[in-house]
């Protein structure tokens, strides 16, 4: 009979859909098709464990069937999430508190507790340091960890740059550590260390420092912590030290001051790297100079410009901004990472995003939001526009499409050409950088890379190849890049603090120093610097020029707010990209 026939249809084509559906959530013989659902799984209960790595648990399966995880599932989830454990419907229900692959369950939720017991780990691990060095090494510059006393400049052996370079005898890092005790909270030691700075430092030292490290380290915590010190607003509670006129401020100048021979006697008015800082320039003084080093110190000259009221600071470090850019390839639009000051000739005509160039272009949009001046942020357009089309690789999009994960490499600058198969550390600032100038999706995939190779390695190392998956310079100096682009693209760490309560917005310098986005700077006592200099570059017709305190909360689609920032299947790519698998 043909009822009968449909009937019988029908009931086979039900078991066969259940039979596939108890296959595909794992239930059958050992059978996955690639998916690796946990069941039981209880997101209540997640603690330090889970973000550690379990290799054991790991399977090489075909990544791409992740895609068929829906939300809906989700939904009916929370739906029932009144029933009772003991009901008969939960062992039917644990399929979708199963349905979250590995990098669902470890990095979909950060607890409270494990966030506050993260703090506190951070917070005990910058009193060992500071309170260490202030036992057994202030005065001097740093503490000398196996030894345990303090090290000034390597005197005895002056060609030492790597300790010479930035050690000057000056306690450096008392002045380094200023501005972290007040967000800290610590506003006694920040007092007493302000006074200690007030009545123990001087810069008339016979000391040949980079121009570069004693810009970032000294005259920005200066300048940052004089800043929070003087605020009218008191973000950090009432900081103010009775008596206090200025000195830190009166530091901050006297330095700069001792730092300007490094523009004078060059063709170009791109600096010389070093000064000393008694006598000025030395005579043995080299006369090549990385992109970096020379463009980064516009931030810090900046603000003491506008400060004080005299133009001087920061018309070398434009000058010396203006002269690199255009110095940049006719055919790229590409710097390289090595200049001569004298010729303007590339020494070195490696173009990336690491070392030698990496706070160029840092400092480019860090002080548009800073002082929004309009030829910073075309600077910068045009950079950023020359760095996608020449040194990203990989599919065009972060979170869709197929093909390898974006990276960027080195090239060279005059013909975009790979010029080698490593990247540094260095250049993990990038990702937060890119939030700063709201190309949110790129700094995720970016950042997740980087992060991969610290999963893998348990720190980054100085440079990583990643065509061999292996470290190419070994050591980790400490560096914080990877901790500045986590804390810009995610901020979920400590959200009590003041720098996230208060009505001020705040910036780091690229060395991690705090100065509030302050209407003062946007105001200058004096006329534009280069007002007709030939090759200023013209205003784009369309361009609109972004206030700095926007928010890219509302490019991202609702229904990706609460998911991962960066889909499985992509993160398991990026993850086999750097040898975890």
């Amino acid at each position: 009979m043909q009822w009968r026939s449909i009937v019988v249809g029908l009931v086979v084509l039900r078991l066969s859909l259940s039979c596939v559906l108890w296959l595909a959530f794992g239930l059958g013989p050992n059978v996955s098709w690639g998916f690796n659902f946990h069941l039981n799984f209880n997101l209540h209960k997640l603690d330090l464990a889970l973000f550690k790595e379990d290799k054991g648990s790991e399977t090489k399966a075909n990544s791409w069937s992740q895609r068929s995880q829906g939300r809906k599932y989700e939904e009916s989830r929370s739906t029932c999430s009144k029933i009772r454990e003991e009901s008969p419907h939960r062992s039917y229900l644990s399929l979708f508190d199963g349905n979250k692959d590995e990098y669902v369950r470890r990095y979909s939720s950060f607890p409270d507790a494990l966030k506050a017991k993260m703090k506190d780990m951070a917070r005990e691990m910058f009193y060992f340091g500071y309170d260490n060095y202030m036992k057994y090494a202030f005065p001097d510059d740093e503490l000398n960890p196996i030894d345990c006393e303090g090290r000034g400049p390597d005197i005895l052996n002056p060609s030492n740059i790597n300790i010479n370079d930035v050690l000057g005898n000056y306690s450096l890092t008392l002045i380094d550590t200023l501005d972290t005790l007040l967000v800290l909270g610590n506003v006694t030691e920040f007092h007493r260390a302000v006074r200690l700075v007030i009545d123990t430092v001087s810069f008339d030292k016979d000391s040949t420092v980079q121009v570069f490290e004693a810009n970032i380290r000294i005259l920005g915590s200066l300048i940052s912590a004089h800043i929070l010190l003087t605020d009218p607003k008191h973000p950090f509670g009432k900081v103010g030290l009775e008596g206090y006129d200025n000195e830190l401020l009166h530091l901050a100048h006297d330095l700069a001051v001792r730092l300007l021979p490094a523009f004078e006697n060059t063709s170009t008015g791109i600096p010389y790297p070093r000064v000393n800082l008694k006598t000025g320039v030395p005579p043995d003084s080299i006369n090549e100079t990385c992109t970096a080093g020379a463009g980064s110190l516009l931030v810090e000259f900046g603000i003491l410009s506008r400060l004080i009221g005299d133009s001087t600071f920061e018309w070398v470090a434009r000058r010396a901004v203006r002269a690199l850019w255009n110095l940049r390839s006719n055919e790229t639009g590409l710097l390289g990472n090595v200049v001569n000051i004298q010729t303007g000739q590339w020494v070195g005509k490696q173009s990336g995003l690491g070392a030698g160039m990496d706070s160029f272009y840092e400092y480019l949009l860090k002080s548009y939001i800073l002082f929004g001046e309009k030829e910073d942020f075309r600077m910068f357009q045009a950079a950023y526009e020359s760095i996608q089309n020449h040194l990203r690789r990989g599919r065009e999009s972060c979170n869709e499409g197929e093909g390898d994960p974006p990276l960027y490499v080195n090239v060279n600058m005059f013909n975009g050409q790979i010029m080698n198969t490593w990247i540094d550390s260095l250049q993990a600032f990038f990702p937060g950088l890119q939030v700063l100038s709201g190309d949110v999706e790129n700094a995720i995939c970016l950042h997740a890379f980087y992060y991969a190779i610290w999963r893998r390695f348990g720190a980054l190392p100085e440079r990583f190849n990643w065509q061999l998956q292996a470290p190419d310079v070994l050591f980790y100096p400490l560096r914080p890049e990877l901790v500045e682009s986590t804390y810009l693209l995610y901020q979920l760490f400590d959200e009590d603090n003041p720098l996230h309560k208060s009505e001020n917005k705040y910036i780091f310098t690229t060395e991690g120093h705090v100065v509030p986005i302050d209407r003062r700077f946007r105001e200058k006592q004096w006329n534009d610097m280069f007002p007709c200099e030939e090759g200023a570059l013209a205003e784009k017709q369309t361009n609109k020029w972004p206030p700095s305190n926007t928010s890219n909360c509302d490019r991202i689609p609702v229904e990706r707010r609460y998911a991962l920032p960066l889909k499985s299947v992509y993160m398991r790519q990026i993850d086999h990209m750097v040898g975890l698998f």
